[in-house]
Parts: structure tokens; sequence; C-alpha cells
């Protein structure tokens, strides 16, 4: 099995610890294959939401599409994280004439109320266009009594839109939904792309409810974090950790970041090579628990793009030289 490591550099967070170079650590990241989910000749998987655990089995979605199937939201099973089951398709796209006609896919994952809420984002045709008002992302929810489904779309779809105002950063594009329960609230973070910007200026946003269904009240001071094109975020003691991939300004890209208050991030961990996970979703035991006693993820599944093909593949985070905290 092919392993490539990955080292990060990383700061301990405290509530009464400074970011500072003296308190840098290192954790290091292993990725590994994946059974079911890993490369096949004619599809493309991608973006897999967060991890769940239902009894004995975990549960993943994640977009799929190629020759004949179309692009939408499926979902799989492991007993171990590592030997996947592909139940089938979740989530479809929306009747014709829809906001999500042409596609559902960059899943989350919130339990709440003894429901699921299964979060996607949502394209019209044609979303493969030059033309910015058509090629628009949205955020909806459907939910189920069952991680297996059925799922039914929220009547209110979709839940969250682009800002009108062209100025702002989520103003042409707005989805990949990561959702944490925080102080009896529900914080749903996700990326916003800029009227006229380029993928790579995507920064990270939060709204917030009092109810899973919504509605969802965008942070007057957002965006949170200036980079961040995948959103993956996790409560961490008594705030939300995050992590940034490539994209976003030099301060906060290939990082780990720190918010006590879930606002107001800062750096905590660099990626020391350039192999950070993309697209990752993880698993996140106190995701919804508001129990303040979450720690750093262990493990979860990124996208892989490699000779034309996607697929998906397994990490492992370990720290290394840990001391006592």
């Amino acid at each position: 099995m092919k392993i490539f490591v990955v080292i990060i550099s990383m700061l301990f967070v405290g509530v009464n610890s400074s970011f500072s170079q003296s308190n840098l650590k290192s954790v290091k990241a292993t990725y590994s294959p994946i059974e079911a989910l890993g490369p096949e000749e004619g599809i493309k998987r991608g973006d897999p939401s967060d991890i769940i655990k239902v009894g004995s089995l975990y549960y993943v979605w994640y977009w799929k599409v190629g020759e004949n199937v179309r692009w939408a939201t499926w979902y799989a099973t492991s007993p171990d994280g590592f030997t996947w089951t592909e139940k089938g398709e979740a989530l479809p796209p929306g009747k014709e004439g829809s906001w999500d006609d042409e596609g559902c896919f960059t899943p989350g994952i919130l339990i709440a109320n003894d429901k699921y809420y299964l979060f996607y984002s949502g394209v019209n045709n044609p979303y493969k266009t030059k033309d910015l008002e058509k090629s628009k992302t949205r955020i909806g929810i459907a939910f189920s009594n069952s991680p297996d489904g059925p799922w039914v779309k929220l009547s209110t779809n979709p839940i969250l839109i682009p800002s009108t105002d062209k100025t702002k950063f989520d103003s042409h594009r707005i989805d990949d939904a990561s959702i944490i329960v925080r102080d009896g609230k529900y914080w749903l973070y996700y990326k916003g792309r800029q009227w006229g910007k380029s993928p790579r200026e995507t920064k990270m946003g939060v709204a917030i409810a009092n109810r899973p269904e919504g509605p969802y009240i965008k942070y007057k001071n957002n965006p949170v974090v200036k980079g961040g094109h995948e959103v993956l975020v996790w409560p961490q003691g008594k705030g939300v950790a995050t992590m940034i991939g490539k994209e976003g300004t030099e301060d906060v890209r290939k990082s780990i970041m720190y918010a006590k208050d879930g606002l107001n991030f800062k750096k905590t961990h660099n990626f020391t090579n350039k192999n950070v996970p993309w697209a990752p979703g993880a698993f996140r035991p106190e995701a919804f628990t508001n129990s303040k006693k979450g720690k750093l993820i262990e493990w979860g599944i990124q996208r892989v793009k490699k000779d034309g093909i996607e697929y998906l593949e397994r990490f492992d985070l370990k720290e290394v030289n840990k001391t006592k905290q």
C-alpha cells in the first residue's frame, strides 16, 4: 500500500496559551487507499462530507458523476473507515427548471432532534458557463429519519444564497457546508466566492441558526478566514478549529486555524510540505454534542485527482513528539 506522509507544524490550543513559536508541535498525516471508493475508469467521486458513526457503521456522503451517472450525492458505509460499501444515490438533482436541476454536490451532515440533515450545494443548468449569473451556487437541506434515507428536500430551499451586493465575498458562489452545534445553535461554515473573482480567492464565512432547518443568518463580519476553498471545521476544546488548504492568503493557506469564539481565527498549525488534504471530510465525534471536549481530528477522507481520474482516499493524523499538556 502506497503511503504518503505530510508533516504539519502545530500549536497547542489552550485557554491561556498564546500562539507563539515556542508552542509549535508536529503531526504526521498518512494517506492510504480505501475499498470501493478508489480509482474507477469513467467515474469521478469527490468532496466527501464529514463522517458520522451510527451504531457499528461509519457513513460518508460525496458527489459522484460519470457515464450514465448523473451529478448527484451518493453515500457509503464502513465498519472500520477503510473497507467501504457504496450504497447508492442519496440525493438526486432537482426537477428540470429548478435551482438544483444540474447537480447536487459538496454534502455536509448534521444530526439533530433525532433526525439527519444533509446539506448540499446545488446548481442549475447550464452550470459551466461564462455567465456568472447562471453559474451561481446555493445551499439546500434534505432531512431523513435514517442515515440511509429516504431524503426529503426542504420546501424552503435554498436556505443560503449568494449576496446581492457584488462587493461581498460570497456574491457569486456559496457552498461546501460544514456544520457543528455550538451553544445550542447551529453553526454552518461555508465557502464564498466574490463576483468575478477566481477560485483561488475563495474565503470562508459562517451563518448561524436556532433550528437545523434555519433560517441561517450570515455573520455580519464575514469572512472569518481569508482562504479555504474546501471547508472542514470541528469543535476543539471550547472553540472551533478549521483546516485550510492551498487557497488563501499566504498567512492562512496550508494551515490549521483556531477560534475560541468560533469567529476570530488564528493560525495554530502549518503544513510543512505541499501535500495538504484536498476537499477533506473528517470523523468529528464531538461535532453535535456541544461538549466543549473536542480534540484535533484523527482521520478522514479526501479527494484525489490523478491521471484524469478523481476518487477518494483516507488520511490519518497523528501527533509526534507529543509533550504533556
